[in-house]
């Protein structure tokens, strides 16, 4: 099978139809973007309303990365049990819950509850949406088609930022009355509830994916699905082609991440698990959730701190439309050693400038002179670069490196580490921010950008062109 042409594998002759599936499962990605954008223009009127301190505020904020955890660890199981589309369209009615929930919570114990929820959903949407996307997409544009799903992530935080800015403007403020008689912060997360119905309502019209039903023994159903794909395909062959890779009598569950060669995790898993981490280490969600706090702290008023919010979100858009066009011709790797570099260097840049920026009369940290445009510049490219490599790609390479056997249950691993190190990186902040102050906390993220050049070169290989059928094989010759 493995020499057989790839073009009669894999086909390339439906592309509006496999391109329509991708958008509609990406849809995860965008609600995943909103759910963690709006919660940035929201801290200090949550604060206020909840009457919380630093950390109380901060676990305000970091709720929803513990639900996150959970629901990328649940998910990936739960996919291979009932299906890749079963759990999105569960995710989906999470996502309406919780923007409701989050909107009409009383107090911290509610809100947190609420947010938990959200967590679920956009930890399920995380790994859910990279993985679906890559088992219905052919080899040569697969990279491109999985990069939709941080395209649609930074669409939502640019759609999550501006909305926050909109409705700011309207009320003059996140903590002024709005409609209704409601907090304008309260509308902020009321807005998800549109988008998250809109997924509900899409998530009809699309197939289950092929490799799931091949793994649960529905082969002509997912004979259908591969013809619906693409003309050119030879359905019987790829049927074949995918069960070769899965073990004989043996449903995919979380167990079979562990070798039965030699009784360990299987290696390709622990360099998943790796790149998941240092996505997050290198500090990129401290810009989304504390933006505005970040820029405030920098002497910015909350209006012009919004703005600079919606100015990050729109560079985050663009360069991610970079990485959809150098994924498939560059390849994964080299994106994401240079991505690592350019963000160790903007980095230490803000680390820099913060670590030597002065404090006014009332001890609030100021910029002086051009170091606040700087800085501003150094911050959207740090975001640039995060933009077109560790963002998009490393969602590309968890939905694509696995084998077959157990995509399900090592994305489920990877998705709990990537969680739990955003909800770590989230979580200590505010307390790095008080302790050791920005500049420190600029040059411990910049050391994990060098970290993750080097972890990259060393252990992470190329994907690009290959079916998920060859990779598979390749892990199973390797006795991993």
């Amino acid at each position: 099978m493995k020499d057989m042409d790839e073009a009669v594998i894999e086909g390339t002759g439906n592309i509006a139809r496999v391109l329509f599936l991708s958008v509609v499962a990406a849809i995860g990605g965008f609600l995943f973007g909103f759910d963690s954008g709006v919660i940035n223009g929201t801290v200090d009127a949550l604060q206020l309303a909840f009457d919380s301190d630093a950390v109380g505020t901060g676990f305000n904020v970091a709720s929803m990365l513990l639900g996150c955890a959970a629901g990328a660890f649940f998910a990936g199981n739960l996919a291979d049990k009932v299906g890749r589309k079963p759990v999105m369209m569960m995710t989906a009615i999470a996502f309406i819950v919780s923007a409701w929930g989050s909107g009409i919570a009383a107090d911290s114990l509610q809100f947190v509850v609420a947010r938990i929820l959200g967590g679920l959903a956009v930890g399920a949407a995380s790994i859910l949406a990279p993985a679906y996307i890559s088992e219905i997409a052919p080899a040569a544009i697969r990279g491109r088609l999985a990069t939709l799903q941080q395209l649609m992530i930074v669409i939502g935080l640019f759609a999550a930022f501006l909305s926050n800015y909109w409705l700011a403007g309207i009320s003059g403020g996140a903590s002024a009355l709005l409609w209704g008689g409601f907090e304008t912060y309260q509308w902020m997360f009321w807005m998800e509830i549109i988008p998250a119905s809109i997924f509900f309502v899409a998530l009809f019209f699309i197939p289950e994916s092929p490799r799931y039903l091949v793994a649960a023994g529905k082969l002509d159903q997912a004979k259908g699905v591969l013809q619906s794909l693409s003309d050119n395909v030879d359905a019987q062959a790829k049927v074949i082609d995918i069960k070769s890779t899965l073990i004989e009598g043996s449903k995919p569950s979380l167990g079979d991440v562990i070798s039965k060669h030699t009784g360990k995790i299987h290696p390709i898993v622990w360099v998943g698990v790796g790149l998941a981490a240092l996505q997050q280490f290198t500090g990129i969600n401290v810009v989304f959730y504390y933006g505005a706090t970040l820029w405030q702290a920098a002497g910015f008023t909350e209006e012009n701190a919004l703005l600079q919010n919606v100015i990050s979100g729109s560079v985050n858009v663009v360069f991610t439309f970079v990485a959809i066009a150098l994924v498939d011709r560059v390849g994964r790797k080299p994106l994401l050693l240079v991505g690592a570099l350019g963000q160790a260097v903007m980095l230490g840049a803000l680390a820099l400038l913060f670590g030597t920026a002065g404090v006014n009369a009332s001890g609030d940290l100021m910029l002086e002179g051009n170091n606040g445009f700087y800085a501003l510049l150094a911050a959207n490219a740090y975001i640039a670069f995060f933009a077109f490599s560790w963002g998009p790609v490393m969602w590309v390479m968890l939905g694509e490196m696995f084998p077959n056997q157990f995509r399900g249950a090592a994305l489920a691993f990877c998705g709990l580490v990537q969680w739990s190190s955003n909800f770590l990186i989230t979580m200590t902040f505010p307390i790095m921010l008080a302790g050791i102050g920005l500049g420190f906390s600029y040059g411990i993220y910049a050391t994990f950008g060098l970290i993750a050049f080097i972890f990259v070169r060393k252990f992470v290989k190329e994907t690009k062109g290959r079916t998920l059928e060859d990779m598979s094989r390749d892990v199973q010759h390797q006795g991993a």
